[in-house]
């Protein structure tokens, strides 16, 4: 009899065990809930020469980021897949294989042409989704629609209740500015799933893109006490409540928030999200005129300077220039700001000139030139999207070019911005900047 994964692809194991242990791993690694791990580990153990078993362990180690384990794995599963796999399974190895050795050019090519053939095949039609997916680390500008494009060219494939592919598409949408059709799809996913972090994950953005942080703080609040702490985006989503907090003004419930669970020495993430999180909130804290309790900007710094210490990670690059920037660090930052440019005259960073330029703006603003801030934000605002990430994640960039164009007097450009923000979306914090600078300028006639 032949066995199959939960769409009805033919797995090469005679274990029936081995079988349904990859299809309970398979799904928790792909709601990222705790368990895949084990559950992975069965059916190896069940089936030592099941291939897909060995490779779908390797991407859960990658997403963990414990990169000498996800490269042993694939290496075996590479052996297996070639001894006794099927074409797709062969493919399926070879594209986890491109992404787990950096690859990330070919792994996306891979893996578009593998789901033209295989459109079902789930764990591999998932790695150009996502935040931190193929597509948004490719630095092409316009990822966020061809995540679209993908999620539309296949739904056709799933059913209309299939948790998984409702939490991608909706996350697709959501992030390409349909929030109404994201909101729909990622909440009933979540209420297909409850255990699925990245439903709650993209519901969590989707409030945000359409301002309702206090229904998102009601979903965030009830859902993450649910979510064991050593769960890999468990700081992650505190972290979209502290920014909840940060926006009302409230920073005590947010610094309450963030020590718990965001901080390097509470959260159990992983080092992008741990690194990118907590630079991302202490900066948000410090642009909008709050104090940063002392220590916590070395903490982070602390953290941050054991990773991602050689430029060409775009989304890394940015947020490593923000903990330098904001702990005097200048010769951190300029050192990085000359390897990418030097990345870019090679041809080796596709996310382009605009990685550099954030970097420098950071480190203008720390220093309070923040005429020189804007300067170097405006012409590349609108390429942030190419270092990947969220547009939560990214508006930091548009955070920091608004609050160096008030500050450096640019009222009528500060004016511009903060309706266009708040024509996208209402926003307590826009509004009282928004009044605070019509009042400075009716005081000023």
């Amino acid at each position: 009899m032949t066995r199959s994964d939960r769409y009805d692809l033919p797995l090469s194991t005679d274990s029936d065990l081995a079988a349904e242990r990859y299809r309970a791993g398979v799904d928790l690694l792909l709601s990222l809930w705790p368990g895949a791990g084990e559950a992975l580990d069965e059916a190896i153990a069940a089936d030592p020469n099941f291939a897909l078993a060995h490779a779908a362990r390797a991407r859960l180690h990658a997403v963990s980021a414990q990169l000498t384990e996800a490269r042993a794995k694939i290496a075996k599963a590479a052996e297996l897949v070639a001894a006794n796999g099927t074409e797709r399974e062969r493919s399926h190895v070879e594209t986890l294989s491109y992404a787990i050795h950096g690859q990330g050019q070919k792994a996306l090519a891979s893996a578009l042409a593998h789901t033209d053939k295989w459109p079902r095949d789930i764990v591999i039609l998932s790695m150009p989704l996502g935040a931190f997916g193929l597509l948004a680390f490719s630095g092409m500008a316009n990822h966020d629609q061809a995540r679209v494009d993908l999620c539309e060219r296949h739904a056709h494939h799933f059913g209309a209740d299939d948790w998984w592919f409702l939490t991608y598409r909706g996350w697709a949408h959501g992030e390409n500015g349909d929030v109404k059709l994201g909101r729909a799809l990622t909440e009933r996913s979540l209420e297909l799933r409850r255990h699925n972090v990245n439903a709650v994950h993209a519901v969590a953005h989707v409030l945000h893109e359409s301002g309702a942080n206090e229904e998102a703080q009601t979903v965030i609040s009830g859902w993450l006490p649910e979510y064991p702490k050593s769960g890999v985006l468990h700081g992650h989503i505190a972290w979209h409540g502290a920014l909840i907090a940060l926006e009302r003004g409230d920073t005590e419930r947010a610094l309450g928030i963030y020590n718990e669970h965001v901080a390097p020495s509470s959260s159990l993430g992983t080092p992008v999200n741990i690194v990118s999180d907590t630079s991302s909130f202490l900066w948000r804290m410090q642009a909008y005129g709050h104090a940063v309790p002392a220590g916590l900007w070395d903490d982070a710094a602390r953290y941050a300077s054991g990773y991602f210490k050689d430029a060409g990670f775009p989304f890394a690059d940015f947020h490593m220039a923000l903990v330098a920037a904001a702990t005097s660090n200048s010769n951190a930052v300029e050192k990085r700001v000359d390897s990418l440019n030097q990345l870019i005259q090679e041809g080796k960073l596709p996310a382009g000139p605009v990685v550099p330029e954030i970097c420098r703006a950071a480190l203008a603003f720390a220093e309070e030139q923040y005429s020189l801030a804007a300067n170097i934000l405006e012409p590349v605002a609108h390429d942030v999207v190419r270092i990947g990430g969220s547009g939560a994640q990214r508006e930091i960039v548009e955070d920091t070019l608004l609050v160096a164009l008030m500050r450096s007097g640019e009222s009528k450009k500060a004016h511009e911005l903060l309706n266009k923000r708040l024509h996208r979306r209402p926003s307590p914090r826009d509004s009282r900047w928004l009044n605070e600078l019509s009042s400075a300028d009716i005081a000023s006639r």
